[in-house]
């Protein structure tokens, strides 16, 4: 009996995928209660808005659980042996299950959470580089938000930069594309916070004493 070409690493994905579609904060809060957390708050599925609903347990609950799905979802694929394609591939499935989940009518969370844990399990010196690059610019930003997407976006330069498999930079600038589009309106709001900080504190320095 033949098998399918790649049949288990397309089951892998998918598998990955379902994974990430457990938006474990959507849950907890309808079962916690009673309510559907995409109409409260920013209406996100994800840890953060969580936390403004049930407080920190709530987040710190939420947080381990996204980051335990896609920690999961790339060891099946280190566990049914897929190639390392196979595995690039479930790393983004799980991402985009949490941040776009069939069952909510594709209306999920973030995936910070999500992809750190799928990139830790996958090459854990890449989630290295990432930490890095994150410490290096939140000092002079001061900004949490806006230093973490910076370092998704730079992360894929530097794995190239050196000399990572090109399997590794395809999926970490997948992974990139995907936070940044999800983020997109929060990157709008901090650039604005950060600017209007800026301008304010420039303005009490112009004044004259």
């Amino acid at each position: 009996m033949h098998t399918l070409p790649y049949a288990r690493e397309t089951l892998v994905i998918m598998m990955g995928y379902a994974l990430g579609c457990f938006t474990s904060g959507y849950y907890l809060v309808r079962w916690w209660t009673g309510e559907d957390l995409r109409l409260l708050g920013s209406g996100s599925v994800g840890a953060t808005n969580v936390g403004r609903v049930l407080g920190k347990p709530g987040f710190l609950l939420t947080v381990t659980c996204d980051f335990c799905k896609g920690l999961l979802a790339v060891w099946l694929a280190d566990y049914f042996r897929v190639n390392p394609t196979g595995a690039v591939l479930t790393m983004i499935a799980v991402t985009a299950g949490h941040v776009w989940p069939a069952q909510l009518w594709f209306h999920g969370g973030k995936g910070v959470a999500t992809s750190l844990g799928a990139v830790l399990m996958f090459d854990y010196s890449i989630a290295g580089i990432f930490a890095g690059l994150f410490l290096v610019l939140f000092v002079p930003i001061r900004n949490f938000v806006l230093a973490g997407l910076l370092a998704f976006a730079i992360t894929p330069l530097a794995l190239l930069i050196l000399d990572f498999p090109l399997d590794s930079v395809f999926g970490l600038s997948a992974l990139a594309v995907l936070i940044l589009v999800a983020h997109r309106k929060n990157m709008t709001e901090e650039i604005s916070k950060l600017m209007t900080g800026r301008k304010l504190k420039s303005d009490k320095r112009a004044v004259p004493k």
